[in-house]
């Protein structure tokens, strides 16, 4: 009987083991890698209504994120991580929040939605970015 006892006693301390080491993997943060295979440079924003077109200057596609927001520390929690197509939703303090989503049609091309409340004000937009060249 002791052994018996002894051997699930080593087999739960073992599965609680194999819990544990397991967690830190799950808990990592999604990738976006999606963003990081778009070309950095001039990227042009034409968006469907009439807002003038919008040219900036891309290091990676996570700039693509916050159009509305260009400001540093704003929260983000990504909502799809796909291959193609991400969703984003971020909270700046003081400022608002946003959602957005970017779907990859090639490295150079993307399809914009994003949505959200900005100095209190709601937007909503969808968006073609396209690479153009190099940044100036």
């Amino acid at each position: 009987m002791r052994s018996y006892a002894r051997m699930r006693s080593w087999a739960i301390a073992l599965g609680l083991g194999l819990i544990f080491l397991a967690v830190p993997t799950v808990a990592q943060a999604p990738s976006l890698a999606m963003l990081d295979k778009l070309q950095s440079g001039e990227w042009e924003i034409r968006y469907r209504d009439s807002t003038p077109v919008q040219r900036i200057c891309v290091r990676n596609g996570r700039d693509l994120i916050q159009l509305r927001h260009r400001q540093a520390g704003c929260n983000r929690f990504v909502v799809e991580d796909g291959e193609t197509e991400v969703t984003v939703q971020y909270t700046c303090p003081g400022d608002g929040y946003g959602r957005t989503n970017i779907r990859r049609e090639s490295n150079v091309l993307v399809q914009l939605e994003s949505q959200g409340i900005q100095g209190g004000r709601p937007f909503s937009f969808t968006a073609e970015g396209r690479r153009m060249r190099a940044c100036p």
